[in-house]
């Protein structure tokens, strides 16, 4: 079985090899698509093949894929322009004769209505127009989105536009294992996964950071204009805060909480937020 991961210099694609090398899977099966093949000579000196290929790139994906008979389609960083790169990915797969697509998505992807979903929804229509087996992988938020900011949130309190919305967020390595899981058993064909562990509000997210530090942390639920002000403010790209704040106003609408996908998957519990705070601490 020879699987290629897309993405693989990126967080998510290098675990789900390192989840891919844990389950067995022998290293010469494995592929790993980057950009940069310096950042993969370590995976190459275990044994993982390594290809240059660049979404923007249709020969260079067609070059990588070959002989595939899964792809691990991790989903392209460059929103606005992911829709012509994620064509170039599947007519490439296509051509390849790749037996089954495995895509990462995002939460509700056919029926959301943050800014970000629609990329993803366009994306997922392109796979099944184009006859390829497929399974959706529908990430909700990762749970590094808010410990990654623990500094911040200890010193100026968590804010946001989520109000009292919750959000499925979960590890990366947890994601990862699971597209493990899918791409090495069977019974997954032509399904859409929503993936997320226990939801939780801003305000659990700010309660649990007080409980584990002692330091008292409060929730600040500003409209979404206001948030998007305040992180430009911070130095955050105009854009990207629209986009981020957009997020938030999702959330508040339960466009982020999903149901217990990830776990069955995983055939245990995902890892918590209390857990992930602590490990981040």
């Amino acid at each position: 079985m020879s699987i290629v991961v897309t993405g693989a210099t990126g967080q998510l694609g290098r675990l789900i090899i390192e989840s891919l090398l844990s389950r067995g899977v022998p290293a010469d099966q494995i592929v790993a698509v980057g950009r940069d093949t310096d950042r993969l000579a370590d995976l190459a000196g275990r044994g993982v093949v390594t290809q240059l290929a660049d979404y923007d790139d249709a020969e260079s994906l067609q070059a990588a894929f070959a002989g595939a008979e899964k792809l691990m389609f991790v989903s392209g960083s460059e929103v606005g322009r992911r829709v012509v790169q994620h064509g170039n990915v599947v007519t490439a797969a296509k051509e390849a004769g790749v037996e089954q697509v495995v895509y990462t998505s995002i939460a509700k992807a056919d029926t959301s209505s943050l800014v970000l979903a629609a990329e993803h929804k366009a994306t997922e229509q392109l796979i099944r127009d184009s006859g390829l087996p497929y399974v959706f992988l529908r990430n909700s938020w990762y749970l590094e989105n808010y410990t990654a900011q623990l500094p911040t949130y200890l010193q100026h309190g968590v804010a946001g536009a989520a109000d009292d919305g919750r959000v499925s967020a979960a590890t990366r390595a947890d994601y990862a294992e699971a597209a493990a899981a899918v791409l090495t058993t069977e019974g997954h064909t032509n399904k859409a996964y929503e993936l997320g562990a226990a939801p939780f509000t801003l305000t659990d997210l700010a309660t649990e950071i007080s409980r584990q530090t002692g330091t008292a942390v409060s929730y600040i639920d500003l409209p979404v204009d206001k948030y998007t002000e305040l992180l430009v403010a911070a130095g955050v790209p105009e854009g990207y805060a629209a986009v981020l704040a957009d997020g938030d106003r999702g959330l508040a609408q339960g466009e982020l909480e999903v149901g217990d996908d990830l776990a069955k998957l995983l055939g245990r519990t995902p890892t918590t937020l209390a857990e992930a705070v602590r490990a981040a601490l």
